[in-house]
């Protein structure tokens, strides 16, 4: 089943993005790799795609995995929970619909 991790950052966080995303990256390619990647990215702080010094406000990633427990597991081990960039994080049920 697929799964949405709906993550919220802390203010101020692009250091500590910049910092932890390399691994964040490395985690989202081998889930691609496996096929179970359906989207992620994160949200602007502003209407840009490339909103610059202003930095990202969250994140969200869709993914396949086996349970609840298992996505909440993988947003648990988040190089970007450990680096203090989320502060929150939700993992939700998703049902896939359109296209």
């Amino acid at each position: 089943m697929y799964y949405a991790i709906i993550s919220q950052d802390v203010d101020n966080s692009l250091p500590l993005r910049k910092e932890a995303r390399p691994a964040h990256i490395e985690r989202l390619e081998a889930l691609k790799e496996e096929g179970r990647l359906m989207l992620a990215g994160p949200y602007p702080a502003i209407d840009s795609p490339d909103p610059g010094p202003a930095g990202f406000t969250g994140s969200l990633v869709v993914a396949e995995f086996e349970s609840l427990e298992a996505a909440q597991r993988w947003a648990d081990d988040d190089p970007y929970v450990a680096a203090g960039v989320y502060a929150s994080v939700m993992v939700k049920p998703f049902k896939p619909v359109l296209p």
